[in-house]
């Protein structure tokens, strides 16, 4: 039987971002679970959650699977599956489109914008953030179509501010919220960027893929929205493949 998968989302998100994506992994004979982050789901609130409040979610999710999964995750989602599994048995990773650990610098302007400019709503780590329309269509949706973008964003719900401060300002952080240590990670990974991704720039991603020495893949004409854009079908594939590649070798 294939691995069980589990999908992470990322920021903003719930795990409906993936209805179409997990498809084609349930279609492969894949278990595929779309969990909601904590206070992600309806009627929640993410407020004061933290990046290990997400990863000890996930990572529990994952000892209680019949078999170690194959995690994906995607944007600050990738993140938390990078942390979920350094603390859980897995048998595979795939991040798309990262957030980077902690000790990973920035690679383009946007991203230094990113880190600052939350700070204009004062001590936004004690709050929940709304997600912002003119940002989502700039860096995240900006190859969808106006009337997928507009249903996308109304599904969007609020962020934790901590779990932002903690991805977004790591040098900030004394805890090291989101350290991973070198060789905590012993499972194959396959790391995907965006070519045309300034959120999470293929140069910083790469840096991700590094650490954990996995296969980096570059798609030149994507952006960040890796799991639902126009060619989210081509990620898909990309992934299976790896997946599939790796059951050959393992047997």
């Amino acid at each position: 039987m294939p691995a069980p998968v589990i999908m992470v989302h990322g920021a903003f998100c719930g795990g409906w971002v993936f209805e179409r994506f997990r498809e084609p992994f349930e279609t492969a004979g894949h278990q595929v679970l779309t969990p909601d982050l904590p206070g992600h789901s309806a009627g929640g609130s993410p407020a004061n959650r933290s990046m290990s409040d997400y990863a000890d979610h996930v990572a529990k999710l994952c000892k209680a699977s019949d078999e170690p999964p194959i995690l994906i995750g995607h944007s600050m989602g990738g993140l938390v599956a990078h942390l979920a599994a350094a603390r859980a048995n897995v048998s595979g990773l795939i991040l798309l489109a990262p957030s980077p650990p902690w000790g990973v610098p920035g690679a383009s302007m946007e991203e230094a914008i990113s880190a600052v400019s939350l700070y204009a709503l004062g001590p936004f780590w004690m709050q929940a953030i709304d997600p912002d329309y003119a940002l989502a269509k700039l860096y995240s949706l900006d190859r969808m179509e106006k009337a997928d973008r507009k249903a996308v964003f109304s599904r969007m719900v609020p962020e934790s501010g901590l779990a932002l401060w903690q991805t977004l300002n790591w040098w900030l952080d004394p805890f090291m919220t989101t350290s991973v240590p070198s060789g905590r990670v012993d499972a194959p990974a396959l790391v995907i960027a965006g070519g045309r991704d300034v959120i999470h720039p293929p140069a910083t991603v790469k840096q991700t893929a590094d650490r954990l020495a996995a296969r980096f893949e570059v798609l030149r004409d994507m952006s960040h929205w890796l799991p639902g854009e126009p060619g989210w079908d081509d990620v898909a594939t990309l992934c299976l493949g790896w997946i599939s590649e790796g059951r050959r070798v393992a047997a």
